[in-house]
């Protein structure tokens, strides 16, 4: 097995990681990231293959899982009752809750509520050169999500601002400082949800806050903790990877001058895909092994993480014919965006249909709309979205 080194915040590896994972792929099915110090595979096949393996989970063994210290507790209390973060039979009952919430016909019921929220949003640009991402990609998937929560949408920058501070625990070369901010935004974030569960115990709506709450009620065994944990990271994968999604995507339009193809909504089911396939939001996934067993001749310890690198799934050639241009009308396998198995993204056929609105939308308001400053992707790993997307209308 090669190993391979590949610094996940070097500079040059965040605006552009693809060489490395051309790189990757290379060495075999799989190699050893000596960043991480880990096992990984970027290939489609390989991919797929550890995703849907029921050896590979989310939980590390009790008894090998290390010490949390005690100033990062609060956090990890979260974690430990998201069903993100868990295997069968928790994240099954958990996740059987909320998939009621995200049926085909439940999500396709929002497309009006959206198509007037991209109308509203678009009617307040400025003039002159502006950020997209502050006007139109982060409020759109936030909004829509607490909508479905049931949440208010005034307190959208609340959100904003916990989800962030959160998901910076996951991020490489987290600091000291990023550590303290999620903390202050978890405690500010279960105080705020533990309200509004109180208030919908006592008036119940047809959101989904209130639909979990009745669910547990019934004899779901759903715990104030995971019903909390549960809201919590809808919120934050409600909206976190669509705005990276909205961001790149608007990017690529621009830079390849799309803007006709994209304004007609019959071609915004194969652009979000190719979107989704060329520029994801989210590059790597890490799954823990519950026993030993062997994979393409490697032996796995119980206990190992191994990492999936969805973005250089994504770019396999043997998947997807000259994986590294854009065609906004290909046609091939699901991409890896959302995963694949049982942690296949709960939110992707909402995701999938924010962006099959928002674009067109967009494009057909603003046929002009240019890029204002050339876009960089912002310096973490392993999330992949613009810092800022400056625009003229």
């Amino acid at each position: 097995m090669q190993a391979l080194s590949q610094s996940p915040t070097d500079p040059s590896f965040v605006q552009d990681p693809y060489p490395f994972y051309h790189r990757a792929r290379a060495a075999g099915d799989l190699f050893y990231w000596e960043d991480y110090g880990q096992l990984a595979a970027a290939g489609y096949a390989q991919v797929k293959r550890l995703l849907k393996d029921r050896r590979l989970g989310r939980e590390m063994p009790p008894d090998l899982a290390p010490p949390i210290p005690p100033r990062l507790q609060p956090f990890y209390d979260v974690e430990a009752n998201s069903m993100l973060e868990l295997n069968p039979p928790r994240h099954t009952r958990l996740r059987g809750l909320v998939l009621r919430a995200f049926t085909s016909a439940t999500v396709e019921a929002r497309r009006p509520a959206l198509e007037a929220l991209c109308a509203d949003l678009i009617s307040a640009f400025p003039t002159g050169p502006f950020d997209l991402l502050d006007a139109f990609c982060r409020p759109l998937p936030v909004i829509t999500i607490a909508a479905l929560l049931g949440v208010d949408v005034a307190r959208a920058p609340d959100l904003l601002a916990w989800s962030n501070a959160m998901v910076g625990m996951y991020q490489a070369g987290r600091t000291r400082e990023m550590e303290d901010a999620a903390i202050e935004a978890t405690h500010s974030f279960t105080a705020f949800l533990a309200d509004e569960i109180a208030r919908r115990r006592a008036a119940p709506t047809e959101d989904l806050i209130s639909q979990l709450i009745a669910a547990e009620e019934a004899g779901e065994k759903l715990t104030a903790a995971e019903l909390t944990s549960t809201v919590i990271l809808l919120l934050n994968a409600g909206h976190e990877a669509t705005v990276h999604s909205l961001g790149n995507a608007i990017k690529i339009i621009c830079e390849q001058q799309l803007a006709d193809h994209t304004s007609s909504n019959e071609n915004a089911p194969l652009l979000t895909e190719e979107v989704l396939r060329y520029a994801p939001p989210l590059h790597i996934f890490e799954r823990i092994a519950s026993e030993d067993f062997e994979i393409y001749g490697t032996p796995i310890t119980r206990g190992q993480r191994i990492s999936c690198l969805l973005a250089g799934a994504n770019r396999d050639p043997d998947a997807y014919p000259n994986p590294d241009s854009f065609n906004p009308t290909r046609r091939g396998p699901s991409n890896m965006a959302f995963g694949a198995g049982l942690h296949f993204c709960v939110g992707a056929p909402l995701a999938r249909l924010e962006l099959q609105v928002a674009l067109p939308a967009l494009f057909s308001a603003c046929p002009g709309l240019t890029l204002a400053a050339p876009p960089r992707y912002a310096s973490v790993y392993h999330f992949h979205g613009l810092e800022s997307l400056s625009v003229t209308a």
